[in-house]
């Protein structure tokens, strides 16, 4: 299990309830689905990461990496175990989100 911060588990619970809010089901299904994919890939794989979202660069941080798993970025650290930091959608403005 992988561990998250506050601030990840709020990202995740603003998601949720906009989502709920809209009615939007499948998103909220879409976004379980790709949480249960970036903890079984930085858990299994941690060095897979990028260090930062392509369209990002300058986002990279030392001891950070980022995954993409459907349409949300994850952000974690490099630490063992890994810990979620951030979670973003896609289309988000990521840089003034983080």
């Amino acid at each position: 299990m992988i561990e998250y911060t506050r601030k990840a588990e709020r990202h995740i619970d603003l998601l949720r309830q906009h989502y709920e809010t809209h009615q939007r089901l499948e998103a909220l299904r879409n976004l379980d689905a790709a949480i249960d994919e970036a903890e079984r890939r930085i858990a299994s794989e941690p060095d897979s990461g990028l260090p930062a979202p392509r369209p990002y660069p300058f986002l990279a941080r030392k001891g950070r990496a980022w995954m993409k798993a459907g349409r949300y970025w994850f952000a974690y650290s490099n630490t063992v175990p890994p810990v979620i930091v951030g979670v973003f959608y896609d289309t988000a403005d990521i840089p003034n989100r983080v």
